[in-house]
């Protein structure tokens, strides 16, 4: 039996270490990403940028490639179909199961009301080295997290507030309790926004609430009907009051005005009668007949002397 050469061992070993040392010396960090170096599981050097890059080889540097620019979110309550299960981007985008998920959708609002919320929860890692090192599963905190303050938010509020106007400002709320959480144990992560989808009443009261829904809209549109004629019918009848009033202000004014014209002629004719009386009266005498004689029709002007009228009228032609 040949012996195998020494030399062909050693080479033999000697190539197979500078090829490990190749395949584990370099890593490639995708985009939207960036590459966190430990060596001996300490972090050295800066995040390292999408591209290629060099490590030490066999173990001593590990690279740990974190998504800081792809949006993941975590979606509570909603149905896990095979479809979208598929499409998740992260393990823990959804429940784990169904029964899991009904029961973190159901909730107590303020008023001992019972809601079914779902909601999801849009996020982003901020400091990829928190995120790696300063909690084992962040992805699973932060599931936790959103649970208790989603049912906190929810717990503050009646249900009324939960089903109708209060959405926007739950959603609000949320973030902020969210980000201060995460940022409290430094879970490296971003909340960007967390939207409320389906908030609904528990099926056993869907139909009554749905009733008192219709009712209420039915309240709204009576009333803003009433609000409507109110408006159109009260202007027209305040328009029609300043009208009056202005026409009766006007008469006013016009019969005063007469009465002080009628006032004052009176004064300026007293004066002049009490200057020459007789004159005065003769004058108003002529005046008087000069309104009341144009009025009477045919006349008949006779000398006082005349014994007879008939010889001297024209009856055929008399005008009474």
């Amino acid at each position: 039996m040949q012996s195998v050469n020494p030399k062909v061992i050693i080479a033999a070993i000697i190539g197979f270490a500078i090829l490990a040392s190749i395949s584990t010396a370099f890593y490639t960090v995708p985009a939207e990403s960036v590459g966190i170096v430990t060596r001996f599981g300490k972090i050295t050097g800066d995040p390292a940028t999408p591209g290629l890059h060099f490590k030490l080889p066999f173990g001593i540097d590990q690279a740990h490639i974190v998504a800081v620019e792809r949006q993941e979110k975590q979606e509570f309550g909603l149905g896990i179909g095979t479809q979208r299960a598929a499409t998740a981007t992260n393990p823990y985008q959804f429940a784990p199961n169904l029964r899991v998920q009904e029961e973190e959708k159901s909730m107590i609002t303020g008023d001992r009301n019972e809601a079914s919320v779902e909601w999801v929860v849009q996020y982003r890692v901020d400091r990829p080295e928190d995120f790696l090192f300063r909690v084992r599963n962040p992805g699973a905190t932060l599931r936790d997290v959103s649970e208790s303050v989603m049912r906190e938010v929810v717990g503050d509020r009646t249900v009324d507030e939960v089903l109708t106007v209060g959405r926007q400002q739950i959603e609000s709320e949320a973030l902020q309790k969210m980000q201060d959480v995460a940022n409290y144990y430094k879970l490296g992560l971003r909340i960007d926004q967390v939207q409320l989808n389906n908030v609904n009443p528990p099926p056993s009261v869907q139909d009554s609430f749905n009733d008192v829904n219709k009712a209420q809209q039915e309240k709204e549109r009576s009333i803003n009907v009433a609000w409507r004629e109110k408006n159109k019918e009260v202007p027209a009848a305040r328009g029609k009051a300043d009208r009056d009033i202005s026409e009766a202000q006007g008469y006013a004014a016009q019969r005063v005005n007469e009465a002080e014209g009628d006032v004052a002629a009176f004064k300026a004719l007293f004066a002049e009668y009490e200057k020459a009386p007789e004159v005065t009266k003769r004058r108003l005498y002529l005046e008087t007949l000069g309104q009341v004689v144009p009025r009477l029709g045919g006349k008949i002007i006779m000398d006082e002397n005349a014994q007879s009228v008939l010889p001297l009228l024209n009856l055929s032609n008399t005008q009474k």
